[in-house]
Order: structure tokens, then C-alpha cells, then sequence
């Protein structure tokens, strides 16, 4: 009896050790399959740890209006975001200097004409990881507010940040369309 309770306390443990966090970086080009057409669902199972996640939202990626958002969830019903990436067409320089000036990590420049940082706040239980990324007025924001477990979470979201804000910030450049993308659908 005491030999099957040892083999069972180790198989579990077994099972505990193969449950460790995907520590496999985020890519570094984004490609299909995309949730709120945009945003690649490979960067977002990464991150959250979750695989099929439950997200809404969409972009309206029109010169004129520039703005939208996604919002992703567990697949278990459980309600909490677990990451929103939002793009607002108002206020991004100022907010972004303001970061800067209270000491957040500046991103490198994504793309030309943009400047913006990413933080943690480790104090803060909702706040794993979040990123600003600005061009003129417009602004991208992506907020993790629960990563998957031993992740670098300010990473994840700097490494995020690469691959989407050129595309959702090229709203602000007149000069270029934006071109529709496969996305995958589910909420």
C-alpha cells in the first residue's frame, strides 16, 4: 500500500512539473491565426497561458477614426480579463512623456514616428504587465493583468507591442491603407 501512494505522490508531482509556464518567446512576425483581427492568437496563448482563449472587440482601422479594442478572457467561463490591447486616437505623446517622466522603461522606437514605454508594477495584483505605444495623438495600449505564471510579463507586452502597433498605428499615417487580415472568430 505504501508503495502505491509513493507511485501515485510521484506521478502527480510528475504531472505539476509538466504543467510549468510555455516559456517560448513571443514571435517576432505576426501571422495567422488572429483574434479581433489583429492581434496573433500564438502571442496571445504565450502570454496568458491560456490555449483558445474567449476575446471580443475589433478595430476600426479607417483614417478617420482610428480607435477599437480587444479584450481577451479564460475559456472557462471565468469573466476577468486576463489582457486588453485598446487604440484611441487622443492623447498619446502626452501620456506617454508623462510615463517617461515618472520613470517607465521607454520602448525602442517600433516604428518611425513613435516613442512609448512598457512597466510592471509588482505591487499592483492586476497589473502584470503593460505597454503604451504612441504616434502623434494616437495611442496603443496593451495591459496583461494576469500572465501566465513565470513569464516575463513587461517583456511579453514589450514583445506584443513589436508586433502589433506598427499595423494598428498606421492609422495615423495617411499615406497607406491598411489591409483586412485572416482572423479566427470566437467568443
Amino acid at each position: 500500500m505504501a508503495t502505491l501512494a509513493f507511485a501515485l505522490g510521484m506521478v502527480t508531482a510528475c504531472q505539476r512539473e509538466e504543467a510549468k509556464a510555455d516559456l517560448t518567446p513571443l514571435p517576432t512576425v505576426a501571422a495567422p491565426p488572429y483574434i479581433c483581427d489583429h492581434i496573433p492568437l500564438r502571442a496571445v496563448e504565450l502570454m496568458t497561458g491560456v490555449h483558445e482563449p474567449q476575446f471580443s472587440g475589433s478595430f476600426d482601422l479607417t483614417p478617420s477614426n482610428g480607435d477599437g479594442s480587444c479584450l481577451v478572457r479564460r475559456s472557462d467561463g471565468e469573466h476577468r480579463t486576463l489582457l486588453s490591447i485598446v487604440l484611441l486616437p487622443l492623447g498619446g505623446e502626452a501620456i506617454v512623456k508623462d510615463h517617461l517622466q515618472q520613470g517607465a522603461t521607454p520602448l525602442p522606437e517600433i516604428a518611425p514616428g513613435t516613442n512609448g514605454y512598457y512597466s510592471r508594477n509588482p505591487g499592483d495584483e492586476y497589473d502584470d504587465g503593460h505597454a503604451v505605444l504612441a504616434r502623434g495623438e494616437a495611442h496603443l495600449i496593451v495591459e496583461l493583468t494576469q500572465g501566465a505564471e513565470g513569464r516575463d510579463h513587461a517583456a511579453d507586452v514589450a514583445a506584443l507591442m513589436k508586433l502589433i502597433g506598427p499595423k494598428l498605428l498606421k492609422v495615423v499615417d495617411p499615406t497607406g491603407p491598411s489591409p483586412k487580415t485572416p482572423s479566427v472568430t470566437k467568443d
